[in-house]
């Protein structure tokens, strides 16, 4: 085995793999009471033949994978790079099919697409089919939205060459999403809910928990901004919002207000500003946009 550790993520996700897999001592699987699998222990290098072998019934890889799923949460760092080998084959598979459209280093898609497969791995629903390739998609997705990043850009001059934007994906979810928040159709709480539980599966009772809500308000919270979004698309709201101006102008709404309340906090005897800050109302217009008055002082 070479000695030099691999620049590519997904080339350094298999050598360790590998060396869990070396003698005389592998990480290995129980396969006893699994039907159509070997009934002893075997080493993780050859449950990787098995279960990619188009001979295993869907139904048993996804009881491996339930179960290989189960350790990686519970015992942490080996079952975790267990995990990524025995994906490999279809990592790999999904990384040649997202290259078309990838315009820089290739080590950089690989890691998104790791990133997104570990970060699907701590929710994915163990009761649904096709754990793995579930946890690939996120792996796809989590590339697309870092691709869509690189080309939400406006235009740039340099030296009287001008440069135009690519045309901006306007059927990605994902996006769909950003935009209509950074148009204030949604809000993030929105975003969260309908990202998670529409496009990345997760339950909406982890959701709700993870909001401080039940899953009634959830669901009902889910639902209105549903119907505000599909409005908006509807209406074209969202046809000409770039991400990167609104960025632009939250920061220059943060700054402004910033400057506006030490301006205007009264001083105390020191000549210091008072330590009670102004504070923000919130108005909801009708169609739930959520608007942010500075407040101002008497």
């Amino acid at each position: 085995m070479p000695k030099t550790w691999p620049t590519s993520p997904l080339a350094a996700a298999q050598r360790a793999f590998d060396l869990l897999v070396t003698p005389p001592a592998p990480l290995a699987f129980d396969c006893r009471g699994l039907p159509s699998l070997p009934q002893r222990i075997v080493p993780l290098d050859e449950l990787k033949r098995v279960i990619t072998d188009d001979a295993t019934p869907r139904l048993v890889r996804d009881q491996v994978w339930r179960e290989l799923v189960i350790r990686a949460r519970r015992d942490g760092p080996p079952w975790v790079i267990a995990v990524v080998g025995l994906a490999m084959p279809g990592l790999r598979r999904m990384a040649g099919m997202l290259a078309r459209g990838w315009h820089g280093d290739t080590r950089d898609r690989d890691a998104e697409l790791l990133a997104g497969f570990l970060d699907r791995l701590r929710t994915v629903d163990l009761n649904e089919p096709r754990i793995c390739g579930r946890l690939i998609d996120a792996g796809a997705r989590a590339v697309k939205r870092a691709r869509e990043r690189e080309e939400e850009t406006d235009t740039v001059t340099v030296d009287g060459a001008r440069s135009l934007p690519p045309q901006r994906p306007f059927d990605h979810p994902d996006w769909v999403l950003a935009r209509a928040q950074a148009a204030a159709v949604i809000g993030p709480e929105d975003n969260r809910l309908i990202g998670a539980t529409r496009l990345d599966e997760i339950p909406l009772q982890l959701i709700a928990d993870e909001l401080g809500i039940s899953v009634e308000v959830a669901a009902a919270w889910r639902r209105k901004a549903e119907l505000r979004l599909v409005e908006a698309v509807a209406d074209g709201e969202l046809d000409r919002v770039s991400l990167v101006a609104a960025a632009a102008a939250a920061r220059r709404r943060r700054l402004a207000a910033s400057v506006s309340a030490t301006a205007d906090t009264p001083s105390n005897s020191a000549g210091e500003p008072a330590a009670a800050a102004v504070p923000a109302s919130r108005e909801r217009s009708g169609r739930g946009r959520e608007l942010v008055v500075a407040g101002t002082t008497g």
